[in-house]
């Protein structure tokens, strides 16, 4: 049976969380690619930026909704909510704007599994984690490259 270590992407091209937008943008669009891991100076894996996080930030700013009563004014929206929305609009850098504390699967993990995960929550790309360390990155493409190859579980 497949599993994420025969798929991945190796020594996948990763982010620091001080990298500005524009150039991580760039990177996403020439490589053709959806996501990246964010990693720290050390090597840890600290976020994922995607193309939808990129994309939320040419969305409008939401501005809350209220109403008044007793002549006191009530918000609709929580404050918090709104704070991390303009974060994300308005930063500079992938620390910003990227999805932190990514959900990460091991290397052993089934493409039977990987799917699931994918469908189910809307994943594109999953970092793949041994150990605590990055070994690789698996998209919606590695997915469906096993599909083309005619390769069967077993």
């Amino acid at each position: 049976m497949l599993s994420a270590k025969d798929i991945m992407t190796r020594d996948p091209i990763t982010l620091s969380p001080e990298t500005e937008i524009a150039e991580a943008a760039k990177l996403l669009l020439e490589k053709n690619i959806n996501g990246v891991p964010v990693v720290s100076e050390t090597g840890q894996l600290v976020g994922i930026l995607c193309q939808s996080d990129l994309i939320k930030q040419q969305k409008k700013l939401p501005i809350p909704s209220i109403f008044t009563l007793l002549d006191g004014f009530i918000s609709l929206t929580s404050m918090k909510h709104l704070e991390k929305e303009v974060r994300k609009i308005t930063g500079t850098t992938v620390a910003h704007t990227m999805t932190p504390d990514p959900a990460t699967i091991p290397s052993d993990t089934t493409i039977q599994e990987i799917a699931g995960l994918m469908v189910d929550k809307n994943f594109h790309t999953l970092p793949v984690v041994d150990e605590g360390k990055l070994v690789g990155v698996i998209g919606k493409e590695d997915v469906l490259r096993t599909m083309m190859s005619g390769e069967k579980d077993g």
